[in-house]
């Protein structure tokens, strides 16, 4: 009987040794035999000495034990007990080439590895995690287990914290090949009192293996929906859905109850981001007992696995039960399109309206309302647009993430081009006046019809998608991870969101009267607009200086220059120019001449600072400066995306957050996903996240991460970090 009850929740290299320092031992026994002998030298007879020396384990590494099939062993990553509550720990199991041994629930046969450490002191408890299983099919039995070499997590929780700690263990094992042989280790480590070292080689061992043990699937990016049951086919149905990449060939092992499961047929859904595995009962109780019971279900798809804890249904969940679970997400889509009406990309457009909104007082309000109702389906259909697309994209098997279109240098080229033509035309450098017949079947004159709203709602929904906000980033990680009709549902309420206050003025027309009546004072604000288009449209040429070079950024500058000129020249004949056309003119060309200067420099700068403080984002390396006892910090951003530069500017480059970043024991990594990155991409599905900003602090007290809120504060930056620092 084990002294301490087994936790089973989840979450190939030789035998580790080392050799002791055997200097001192060397010098005294070398003296003495050449007291005796008078002729031998002090280094040969230590070399002599050294070579007779049996190797010995390291503090952190205990003695293996070696039995026909297999060698087990504890390691530890320090060298000595320190002050921790709890050491991180493993059981080595290593096992010959041919030979399997089994895992916790070992299937239709075998035997599980039994633990007993009875014989550990100033040991409270001890709890094993293990990493995700193989299925073995043989004759149709099928078993799971692990071959090679494996690890076993073990949390070693402290009774007595700064003294001494001895693990003493039997460890039982059945091995398997052709034949089975049962096994027995007997397995020890002491750590001494003392200050704790991290031993790297086994603690990134440690590491590697508990990286396999499943979650709930936030870091692997699969999930476990539900489970039901198939009276007709004698099966469990099991439904799996992946977050980031397509599931390739998942398998799924269940534990509980009394019932034995065969390998389950696959059935791919959603382009593969979806499957249904349906596991026959080969033994047990009748299938249709199984309802309404508890089962753990462990589903494993090559490197990533995830475990969940699921009641059986009756049956397969009908639409209704996915509109349940929709509705919620609505609500914080709802919320977050309203929240982005605040944010700093938005503005631009805002100021727009606010210029026709100043212009229709005295109009009637059937009027009004229309143009706001306008602006509003602009909105929405865009939204609609983008979700379309965001899902035909996914279907297709490529990457879908909030504003990735702002990663294309078309994309911002044209969007440079459409502001800058804004800015010119409301500084007054020409009014481009369509023909009348097509005035008159369009209904709209200088924009100011339906046509022209519905444009100015359309344009809002554009240039809100770098802009991340709260809610936002929970509703589109749900949508993205689900099918074409969530997709759609989640971003047309975001769409309704953003639309809200045109709405609200659609409902209530008579708001517009409020506002100050028109005067000379309108062609200073529009003049003040036109500032602020244009500067909406220099930063997104530094975006696109980013991503390409600032040649190209520059000649982008120059050629819409160039048009915004030549549709000055060309409306002549139809109205007359603004005096302000021609500072508009000077200004527009002095900025492309100053563009390349301003952005070199800026780079320069940015690169200097990236050098000196920022590493490059590697997510295999987290674990790696984890298990050193690191605290790393996680910045995921990006040149388009508003919302991170604030982020930098009033948290992450100010104090105390800044000096922090760089002290002793914090390794700051950024991933920048200004252009297109797949690396950047699966990281943040993994996390169901599909937009940015995205910030995570990873070390000893938070291995898996806690993931920031989109907006950033100074206090929750800190308390991460200490929180991510405390079992170190």
């Amino acid at each position: 009987m084990a002294l301490f009850p087994q936790r089973t929740d989840n979450a190939m290299s030789n035998t580790i040794t080392r050799r002791p320092s055997s200097a001192p031992f060397a010098a005294v026994l070398g003296g003495v035999l050449k007291a005796a002998t008078g002729r031998f030298p002090d280094a040969l007879l230590a070399a002599a000495i050294l070579a007779l020396l049996p190797p010995a384990a390291a503090a952190s590494v205990g003695t293996p034990s070696a039995a026909e099939t297999s060698t087990v062993q504890i390691l530890a990553s320090v060298d000595a007990a320190g002050q921790a509550q709890t050491i991180p720990a493993g059981l080595r199991i290593a096992l010959n080439d041919g030979w399997k041994t089994y895992w916790r629930s070992p299937g239709d046969a075998g035997m599980p590895p039994r633990m007993d450490w009875t014989g550990s002191t100033n040991v409270a408890s001890i709890a094993v995690r293990w990493p995700a299983p193989h299925r073995f099919s043989t004759f149709g039995i099928e078993t799971q287990g692990y071959t090679g070499e494996v690890v076993l997590p073990l949390e070693v929780t402290v009774e007595r914290p700064g003294e001494p700690v001895s693990l003493r263990g039997k460890v039982d094992l059945l091995m398997c090949s052709e034949v089975c042989v049962p096994a027995t280790h007997q397995v020890g480590l002491d750590l001494p009192a003392g200050p704790a070292t991290p031993d790297l080689a086994a603690g990134n061992l440690i590491a590697r293996f508990d990286a396999r043990v499943p979650g709930d699937g936030g870091g692997s990016g699969v999930t476990v929906e539900g489970a039901w049951t198939d009276p007709a086919r004698e099966a469990l149905v099991v439904r799996v859905a992946s977050t980031t990449a397509p599931l390739a060939a998942p398998d799924a092992f269940v534990e509980g109850g009394d019932w034995a499961f065969g390998k389950p047929e696959i059935a791919f859904e959603d382009g593969g981001r979806a499957a249904l595995l349906s596991l026959p009962v080969v033994a047990g109780p009748d299938v249709v007992g199984m309802a309404d019971k508890p089962l753990t279900v462990t589903v494993v798809d090559g490197e990533r696995a995830a475990e969940a804890k699921i009641t059986v249904s009756s049956e397969a969940p009908l639409p209704g039960d996915r509109l349940t679970d929709l509705l919620p997400v609505l609500a914080l889509a709802l919320l977050g399109g309203m929240v982005l009406n605040l944010m700093p990309c938005v503005l631009p457009v805002l100021s727009l309206k606010l210029m026709s909104v100043v212009g229709q007082q005295g109009q009637e309000r059937r009027r009004v309302r229309l143009g706001f109702l306008a602006t509003a389906s602009g909105a929405i259909a865009a939204m609609l647009v983008l979700a379309g697309t965001l899902a035909a994209l996914k279907g297709a098997g490529g990457m879908v993430g909030w504003g990735m279109q702002f990663q294309q240098p078309v994309f911002l080229a044209v969007m440079v081009g459409v502001l800058m033509a804004f800015a010119a035309s409301m500084a007054g450098a020409f009014e481009i006046r369509l023909p009348s017949s097509l005035s008159t079947a369009l209904g709209t004159v200088g924009g100011d019809g339906p046509v022209g709203h519905f444009a100015m709602g359309a344009f809002a929904t554009l240039l809100a998608t770098p802009c991340s906000a709260p809610f936002l980033g929970t509703a589109v990680g749900f949508a993205l991870a689900r099918g074409p009709l969530e997709i759609l549902a989640v971003f047309g309420a975001l769409g309704v969101g953003l639309a809200a206050p045109y709405l609200l003025v659609a409902l209530f027309p008579g708001a517009v009267a409020l506002l100050p009546r028109p005067g000379r004072w309108m062609g200073t604000l529009r003049r003040l607009l036109a500032l602020a288009l244009a500067g909406t449209a220099l930063w997104l040429v530094t975006v696109l200086a980013a991503q390409t070079s600032v040649g190209t950024a520059a000649s982008v500058v120059a050629a819409t220059l160039l048009a915004v000129g030549a549709l000055a020249l060309a409306t002549r004949g139809f109205g007359t120019v603004s005096l302000a056309a021609g500072p508009v003119a000077l200004v527009a060309l002095a900025t492309a001449v100053a563009i390349p200067i301003v952005l070199d420099r800026a780079a320069s700068a940015a690169a200097s600072a990236a050098s000196a403080r920022w590493q490059r984002f590697e997510q295999a390396e987290i674990a790696k400066l984890v298990a050193q006892g690191q605290t790393v910090f996680v910045d995921v951003t990006a040149d388009w995306c508003v919302t991170c530069i604030v982020n930098k500017k009033l948290v992450i480059d100010r104090e105390p957050v800044a000096s922090t970043l760089s002290s002793d024991g914090v390794v700051a990594m950024r991933a920048d996903w200004t252009s297109p990155d797949p690396a950047i991409a699966t990281y943040l599905g993994q996390h169901d996240r599909y937009g940015i900003p995205f910030n995570a602090v990873y070390g000893p007290g938070a291995p898996h991460g806690i993931v920031l809120p989109e907006v950033l504060s100074e206090g929750a930056v800190l308390d991460a970090i200490r929180k991510a620092r405390a079992a170190g």
